[in-house]
């Protein structure tokens, strides 16, 4: 099924009614929107692309991000959404690798960056105005221009990955990856109602943008910020002027909003007022940070696992699951990802891809209708992602009696001591209990006489003065003696992606440098 028809069907049965937002301001109806996507698909076939061809999105959010992508979709065409943060050499790579005919672009892009491409148009110029002309009088014609016939594992959405490691590898999303997860979403995220509100704060070129999905099928309205991005105060506004919002945000947005509810003297009343539900996921929140959040603005969250590659859908962490205090485990519990979504199945394998047992530590594996139909033009690293229809994440994690996924780090990042295994999310959610605490990281240090050695590098919380020792005094009471840090590092900032994630990677070369400098 073309993902375009859940468009068509609400642009008939509520023509005349809010779709989309820009700010507290309607921005299109279902009418509009279902017209100008297919005044869009049928441009794209006058500017002679066929299905298949791919399209770039390299811009802020904005109102125009949900009627291209409607519009590429319609065509039978891939949507390639680039996050409007990347380094220019980054989208230039992307370009050259996936070789998109046309792109559209915000105001405040190069627009030289697309000079390998056919065409390219500025959201809100007098050409992008041209191209829906046909659309901008109503919705009379829609049913008139065709909609490609999708098959359901033709790629929809190429995603490329945050490629922290390396080059990029560009995800193909299909169709049936989109629809599982959109509705999987009623079943195991949150319920959504045509009275519900999807608010797009985090970037629309990562998990926010897929989740106009589920709230598409619903019928339900979408909101852009004016800012194009995430201002705390302007999203409890927006909340508070349109109706209780739902978003998804990485857990640094998430502490965002939680700190800004506290200083403004919110309640949770005022809090559920703005914000009916925040997914979160990119990264597993800190006890501490959930714990603080849940008391400040209530049970609005839900976390999911996800991966590029399994876009969205691998387990989640209920409302219901975050709420219940007084279970035994309930501590484990939330410092867990949660269980399988109902479309996948969970595995933990050991390096040859045998399955463990319950409370053994290994590689996350996923298999379902939401993993990626593969790497787009690398057959070999497809393969060795995805054998027996297993997709090997590269997380390490373990899987409780009751099937609650604990991750404990990236393969990558494991430090191994003295011949033991130390995960350095243990040791950062020790370090986040500490006063003083805002942020922490911990990697492995090359060390002659243990192999690597653990090092914290520790952001302080504003104003705060952290003495090193009561650091190391309170790891000492909280973790085994050879998970703690054997350095502390004071810093201003921990250096991140563009998706709010840590760049471990960079933390690894800092130590490296002042190594050979010193």
């Amino acid at each position: 099924m073309n993902l375009a028809q859940l468009l068509i069907r609400w642009g008939r049965l509520k023509s005349d009614q809010p779709a989309i937002y820009f700010g507290t301001s309607v921005w299109a109806t279902f009418g509009q929107w279902c017209a100008r996507a297919a005044a869009l698909a049928q441009a794209f076939r006058e500017l002679g692309l066929v299905p298949g061809d791919r399209v770039l999105l390299f811009a802020q959010n904005h109102p125009r991000y949900l009627e291209v992508l409607l519009g590429c979709w319609w065509a039978g065409l891939v949507a390639i959404p680039v996050n409007a943060r990347l380094h220019p050499k980054e989208v230039q790579w992307i370009i050259s690798h996936a070789s998109p005919r046309i792109g559209f672009f915000h105001q405040t892009v190069n627009s030289a960056l697309f000079s390998e491409l056919e065409k390219c148009f500025e959201f809100e110029s007098a050409a992008m105005d041209a191209l829906l002309a046909s659309a901008l009088n109503g919705s009379a014609n829609t049913r008139e221009i065709a909609v490609h016939e999708t098959g359901a594992d033709d790629t929809a959405w190429l995603f490329y990955t945050s490629g922290t490691t390396g080059r990029p590898k560009g995800v193909q999303i299909t169709t049936r990856n989109l629809m599982t997860m959109g509705l999987c979403y009623f079943t195991d995220v949150d319920p959504v109602t045509p009275d519900d509100f999807m608010v797009y704060a985090a970037p629309m070129s990562h998990g926010a943008g897929l989740y106009c999905i589920p709230h598409l099928i619903a019928g339900a309205r979408h909101v852009v910020p004016q800012s194009g991005g995430v201002d705390p105060a302007e999203l409890f506004g927006l909340g508070h002027t349109l109706g209780p919002l739902s978003t998804f945000a990485a857990p640094t947005i998430v502490k965002r909003l939680v700190e800004y509810a506290a200083q403004t003297g919110l309640s949770v009343t005022q809090c559920a007022a703005a914000f009916k539900t925040i997914v979160y996921g990119g990264a597993p929140m800190y006890v501490a940070d959930i714990e603080r959040a849940l008391q400040v603005m209530g049970p609005r969250f839900v976390q999911i696992y996800g991966q590029g590659e399994t876009p969205m859908v691998a387990t989640v962490l209920s409302r219901q699951h975050l709420s219940q205090i007084h279970h035994p485990r309930y501590r484990e519990r939330i410092a867990s990802v949660g269980i399988a979504q109902t479309p996948v199945q969970i595995r933990i394998a050991d390096t040859e891809g045998k399955p463990l047992a319950s409370g053994e530590i290994g590689e996350v594996l996923v298999k379902g209708d939401t993993v990626m139909r593969g790497y787009w033009q690398d057959s070999a690293a497809t393969q060795a992602a995805i054998r027996d229809s297993w997709l090997f994440t590269g997380d390490v994690g373990c899987l409780d009696k009751d099937g609650f996924l604990t991750l404990k780090d990236r393969s990558k990042d494991l430090i191994i001591s003295g011949g033991s295994n130390i995960y350095p999310r243990e040791v950062e959610e020790v370090l986040m209990t500490a006063a003083g605490v805002a942020e922490a990281a911990v990697v492995g240090e090359p060390d002659p006489q243990w192999g690597e050695a653990v090092v914290a590098f520790i952001v302080p919380a504003t104003g705060a003065q952290i003495d090193l020792a009561d650091l190391d005094r309170h790891c000492m009471e909280n973790i085994a003696r050879f998970k703690r840090p054997k350095r502390y590092i004071l810093t201003a900032s921990l250096p991140k992606n563009n998706y709010g994630k840590v760049l471990k990677t960079a933390l690894r070369e800092q130590l490296k440098t002042s190594l050979q400098t010193s």
